[in-house]
């Protein structure tokens, strides 16, 4: 259905794609993989026409029907959600009009019965080829599998969060049923029970599907074939089967590489030990010798030219293509909380808390909570459960209509809101950084260069950042303000998936308390040791 063939991309003087070629057939199930700024929206953006490549051949089938979720793209207009979804499906509605204005002039005095039922029947069979009624039933079953309550469908999209006004383009995606799909982070915005809702319909999607996502058990469930970008060459690679299948043979990959190199490393060691020694012998023959000995002096010449060819042997070997460089980290961010000190045993505690906002009906109900120093606690939930307003509470940002929040002695919490809203547009990096601990220029950014924000990047204002460099940034603020609380919303979304594993490895090493709202099925996995259920406003 779709053939990329040497596909080629730059930006200015950086190339951020080099000769991609893969085929999407019906059936295959690929994960497009890659760092944060590898260019894996820029290659689908290419796919679908947006972007023009410098170089290479996109072809899609002449009978595929093509259909694209572009990411951070929510819907925001004044349609209902309805007419929203149904969109998705060209024609459905103007049809359904059409048959609605037909019959109401049907009913009219002088109507025309005779031209009418024709121009009627014309339309119902019209109406019905794209679906008919039965499209409205679909367009809510696929609305309430991705979280959208049926009460929502029928307000303004405008009126709804980003989050829902997200699923509403992904539900509108869905009902068109195109042959192939293009996928940029699907899963952004869906709680677990959509996410796994979404894992059943693309399970059972007949057609071609190109994703982009950081939810490692998403990408195992889904993907068949993985192609990974590399950012520094800009050149892909194909791997046969999900995402834990492709880190395993990437882990072998590396620890054979990591083994070549100690190998190497170890021969030209070798090498040079014996290039000296025998620059040495020779050396010390012609010392101790005498003009009366010419055959030893000729001796000594001859092994100090062999010192000198084996010498330049060792040069060519290294200027080779034969030789294994280097093995680089695998870590795309370096993170280390600064041990801070340390909390009370008692970290937090709860005690019959219940909020609502005004006007509103309650969102919790009477919640009793303890947390104790060192905990790892995942709190998970459906989206509109109430976690978020939970953790603001604990912050602080909202106060409780009863019962209370205490923190214990000495504790110092670092909150993370899901929205990044604790970002001033305006702010650089660097002053966001300034403004948390006190510190120079050199020191500020050579601390902002372990996230990745190097050079005038740093200088950025925070509006103008991407939603993972954003997130980044938030990361640096709690690290450099020495919380020893964490308290933290969605945390790695928008990260990729080397810095989602980074940021574990991080949070593991912390030596203080963390309860963090998440959807991420491996980073509940890998990070929580403890966890709690959000329903209905209650702790489960």
């Amino acid at each position: 259905m779709l053939q990329i063939s040497k596909l080629s991309k730059s930006f200015g003087a950086e190339t951020v794609l080099r000769e991609i070629s893969f085929v999407v057939n019906r059936g295959d199930r690929i994960a497009l993989i890659g760092p944060n700024g590898s260019g894996k929206s820029t290659l689908l953006k290419i796919i679908t026409g947006e972007l023009k490549p410098d170089d290479g051949v996109v072809a899609v089938a002449s009978e595929a029907a093509v259909g694209y979720l572009p990411q951070g793209q929510p819907i925001d207009d004044d349609r209902t959600v309805r007419e929203i979804i149904l969109g998705g499906v060209p024609g459905w509605s103007d049809a359904r009009r059409e048959m609605e204005r037909l019959s109401e002039r049907l009913g009219g005095e002088d109507a025309d019965i005779d031209s009418l039922l024709f121009k009627y029947g014309y339309a119902q069979r019209s109406f019905e080829q794209l679906g008919g009624y039965p499209r409205e039933h679909e367009a809510e079953r696929i609305a309430v599998g991705l979280g959208l309550p049926a009460a929502t469908l029928d307000r303004p999209a405008s009126t709804l969060s980003g989050g829902q006004r997200a699923r509403a383009g992904l539900a509108r995606l869905l009902i068109t049923g195109p042959d192939l799909m293009l996928l940029d982070e699907p899963t952004n915005h869906l709680d677990i029970t959509a996410l796994e809702w979404l894992e059943s319909t693309l399970a059972e999607f007949p057609g071609g599907i190109l994703l982009v996502s950081h939810d490692r058990v998403f990408l195992d469930r889904i993907a068949n074939k993985v192609i990974a970008l590399d950012p520094e060459t800009g050149t892909a690679r194909e791997y046969t089967g999900n995402y834990s299948e492709f880190a395993a043979v990437l882990a072998r990959e590396i620890e054979k590489t990591r083994q070549a190199w100690h190998d190497q490393q170890a021969e030209i060691r070798r090498m040079e030990a014996d290039i000296h020694q025998t620059r040495m012998h020779a050396k010390s023959v012609e010392l101790t010798t005498t003009s009366g000995q010419p055959t030893v002096r000729r001796y000594a010449k001859k092994v100090a030219r062999k010192a000198l060819s084996r010498e330049k042997k060792l040069e060519r070997y290294l200027d080779s293509d034969e030789r294994v460089e280097k093995p680089e980290a695998g870590w795309r961010m370096k993170l280390a909380f600064d041990r801070s000190m340390r909390s009370g045993q008692q970290v937090l505690t709860i005690d019959s808390l219940s909020f609502a906002y005004p006007g509103a009906a309650p969102v919790l109900h009477k919640l009793d909570l303890e947390l104790s120093y060192g905990d790892r606690t995942a709190l998970v939930g459906d989206n509109g459960s109430g976690k978020s307003t939970l953790l603001k509470l604990i912050a602080g940002d909202l106060a409780p209509a009863a019962g209370r929040v205490a923190l214990g002695s000495a504790v110092r919490i670092g909150y993370m809101p899901q929205e990044q809203e604790a970002l001033s547009p305006e702010r650089s990096a660097l002053e966001v950084v300034q403004s948390a601990r006190p510190m120079s220029e050199t020191d500020a950014r050579n601390f902002l260069h372990y996230f990745l924000f190097e050079g005038d990047a740093a200088l950025l204002p925070a509006g103008r950042l991407s939603y993972g460099e954003r997130a980044r940034l938030l990361l640096a603020k709690l690290v450099v303000e020495g919380a020893n609380f964490l308290v933290l919303d969605e945390p790695v979304n928008h990260l990729d998936i080397p810095s989602r594993e980074r940021f574990e490895a991080a949070l593991d090493a912390f030596p203080g308390t963390v309860l963090a709202a998440v959807h991420d099925r491996a980073f509940i996995r890998n990070f929580g040791r403890r966890v709690i259920r959000m329903e209905d406003g209650k702790l489960l």
